[in-house]
């Protein structure tokens, strides 16, 4: 038997079912003695385009979202298909920036900004895939981050600041991406579990909610994946035990993250030296999975196999 290493690939634990999201609970005051509901004050009414699929990042802060979202575009857009602004949104122009700037930094080994405190950073993109089924079409993807100060918010029975609040609170298809990082998961533990119950609390059961855990920076570890899907699992158990039986509890997915080679340089700065995308790939084929209930690389149809064979 050879003694070289195999080469490892990142793993995702993917839940069969296929439900959707539960609409929000409204609770209403019973033996109301004005003789009627009035209608209560939102914030939800000021998000624009709700035609979309919203995915959310929730970490604390340096826990990697930022890293994680920056190569999820840059895999959909070199890899897997086309990606561009989605037009007539109200922040065209600034999602036009914000993926040139993540793209072009990305390329040249500059790692992304923290995210401002107390502000949305949303994307309003539109998703191609390269692939020709018909099954497989192309989404909407309104992509969401948020500070980690403002995760931390939540602490001690917290609430969010109002620009995180309205997407949480509001009758939207979100999947959320819950990231912690290799080497500070064990901090994060009673965070990640407050924030599942405050999702509980809005009306989104997890019995049938998209998520899935990320650990970050997993090159920490001194490897780039794992040997195998216990070794995932243990990690997991062992650093976040409440998170992960929740996870268990609902069928909820796990992988691990890394962005590839990163050197420091003489200011202290970490530049990125290798890029890898394979774990950009599970988690963006994760995502496409989850919203479209179709694999990112279908095969087709018996008939459009047929005809994908006659033109190659």
């Amino acid at each position: 038997m050879s003694e070289e290493k195999e080469q490892l690939t990142p793993l995702s634990f993917d839940n069969d079912t296929e439900e959707t999201l539960q609409p929000l609970i409204l609770d209403h005051q019973e033996n109301n003695s004005r003789g009627f509901v009035p209608i209560a004050q939102t914030t939800t009414n000021s998000i624009k385009e709700k035609d979309s699929n919203f995915v959310f990042f929730f970490g604390t802060a340096e826990s990697g979202k930022s890293v994680i979202l920056s190569s999820m575009l840059f895999y959909l857009s070199s890899q897997a298909g086309a990606l561009r602004p989605k037009l007539s949104t109200p922040n065209t122009k600034e999602a036009e920036v914000l993926l040139y700037d993540f793209l072009e930094n990305l390329r040249k080994g500059i790692l992304p900004s923290r995210t401002t405190r107390d502000q949305v950073t949303r994307l309003d993109l539109v998703f191609e895939p390269n692939n020709r089924s018909k099954k497989v079409k192309p989404v909407n993807l309104t992509f969401l981050e948020t500070s980690g100060e403002n995760h931390n918010e939540i602490r001690r029975g917290g609430h969010y600041h109002n620009s995180i609040e309205e997407y949480l609170s509001a009758n939207i298809p979100l999947s959320f991406i819950l990231v912690t990082s290799y080497e500070t998961a064990h901090n994060d533990d009673v965070l990640m579990f407050t924030f599942l119950n405050e999702l509980e609390r809005k009306g989104k059961s997890l019995k049938s909610v998209d998520a899935i855990l990320v650990i970050s920076k997993w090159d920490k570890s001194g490897s780039f994946g794992v040997s195998n899907a216990e070794q995932l699992e243990n990690f997991i158990r062992e650093r976040l035990p409440m998170t992960s039986q929740r996870l268990d509890t609902y069928g909820l997915n796990k992988t691990y993250y890394t962005i590839g080679n990163l050197e420091k340089n003489s200011t202290g700065e970490e530049r990125l030296t290798s890029l890898n995308l394979q774990t950009a790939q599970v988690l963006s084929e994760w995502l496409y999975r989850s919203i479209t209930g179709y694999d990112i690389n279908y095969e087709g149809t018996f008939w459009e196999r047929i005809k994908f064979s006659l033109f190659k």
